[in-house]
């Protein structure tokens, strides 16, 4: 049973009582500031980064020399393990959104871990199927919905994932600039803006500047599926 300070869709969050606590038990913790990286793409490494009391963002450099934002982490969740588990160099960057204590886990001991610990090891071959799943599902979104569609889809996922409920609704309280949305999306950061305005002339959304809230989180997956019946799983 996850424990309430670590969301669902996180290692943490999937792990049970014993096995949360075995796993952070190992590794170092160290604290990192605002706009530090703690991953660098391209580099070879051979330890994984537990998020404790940390936000992050993964990004990839794009031929234009410009930085496209791929994915958002919290606490309790796990980054680098597919380049720490197989030797390979890091595909993304991952940078500190704020003040954040992380724990540095080597390779031999998280595969220690999950030898121990083999329902552990499953929920991170879950997380990494999801991961995958979401990459791929970006792809088809480009080529197939138009920018406020495909706004609507991330902002319900990371809702659904991430946001926490409260009698204004679901608050996705994780800093995002408009541009790091915008590639989150893969839209033109002026088309962005014009999808958010129509979001929230719908009543469907309020943006701030910490926060998105969502006010009605069903318009909100009815607008991500077009208004169809397409489920987003």
């Amino acid at each position: 049973m996850s424990d309430q300070r670590w969301l669902p869709g996180t290692l943490l969050g999937r792990l049970d009582t014993a096995a949360r606590s075995r796993l952070l038990s190992i590794g170092v913790r160290r604290w990192v500031d605002a706009s530090q990286v703690v991953l660098h793409e391209g580099a070879t490494e051979s330890h994984i980064v537990l998020l404790d009391d940390a936000l992050a963002k993964v990004t990839a450099a794009m031929t234009n020399g410009r930085q496209a934002l791929l994915a958002i982490r919290v606490p309790g969740d796990i980054i680098g393990e597919i380049s720490a588990l197989n030797g390979t160099p890091r595909t993304a960057t991952v940078t500190a959104c704020r003040p954040s204590m992380i724990r540095i886990i080597h390779r031999s001991e998280f595969r220690a871990f999950l030898r121990s610990n083999p329902e552990a090891a499953m929920e991170v071959a879950g997380i990494v199927a999801d991961r995958l799943r979401w990459a791929n599902r970006r792809r088809v979104d480009f080529a197939s919905y138009n920018v406020k569609v495909r706004l609507a889809r991330v902002l319900w996922e990371i809702a659904t994932a991430y946001g926490r409920r409260d009698p204004s609704g679901v608050v996705i309280d994780i800093r995002l600039t408009q541009a790091e949305l915008a590639t989150l999306c893969g839209a033109a950061e002026i088309s962005l803006q014009k999808a958010l305005r129509a979001l929230r002339s719908a009543g469907i959304l309020d943006t701030g500047y910490r926060a998105i809230v969502v006010r009605n989180i069903e318009e909100l997956r009815l607008a991500a599926t077009d208004g169809g019946q397409e489920p987003i799983t």
